[in-house]
């Protein structure tokens, strides 16, 4: 049995299956993820993005390279992919990655629909 609710398709016996990219990176995201993983000798590793307990706002944003682990929901771009525990892939469903670069650039940023609140720093929000 299935059911059918906004983004994903729920399935008792097997993980979420989404009907389309989890988290969407922005064009800019995609070429800094690949410029540090090029930068950093990361080659083989995925970003990793999740959330946390902490920040001003009760969850907080994280940002890793790592490797795939069991149960990841994995998320294929050109020359890498993103990897979300089952949980943080839930609180982030439809997010939107975009980075800034520059003098006045404020890095990767995350645009959350399912955030009720953020901090003004952009790295915590609430649900």
């Amino acid at each position: 049995m299935s059911t059918e609710t906004g983004n994903t398709i729920a399935r008792a016996d097997t993980e979420p299956v989404f009907k389309r990219k989890p988290v969407i990176l922005t064009p800019a995201a995609q070429q800094e993820v690949s410029r540090l993983l090029q930068d950093e000798d990361k080659a083989g590793l995925g970003l990793r993005l999740g959330i946390k307990g902490g920040g001003c706002s009760g969850l907080s944003y994280m940002l890793d390279f790592t490797e795939r682990q069991e149960g990841d929901v994995v998320v294929s771009y050109e020359g890498f992919e993103i990897f979300l525990d089952r949980k943080s892939s839930i609180y982030l469903n439809g997010t939107i990655l975009d980075h800034q670069g520059g003098l006045a650039g404020r890095g990767f940023l995350f645009d959350n629909p399912m955030a009720s609140n953020t901090c003004g720093c952009g790295e915590s929000f609430s649900i």
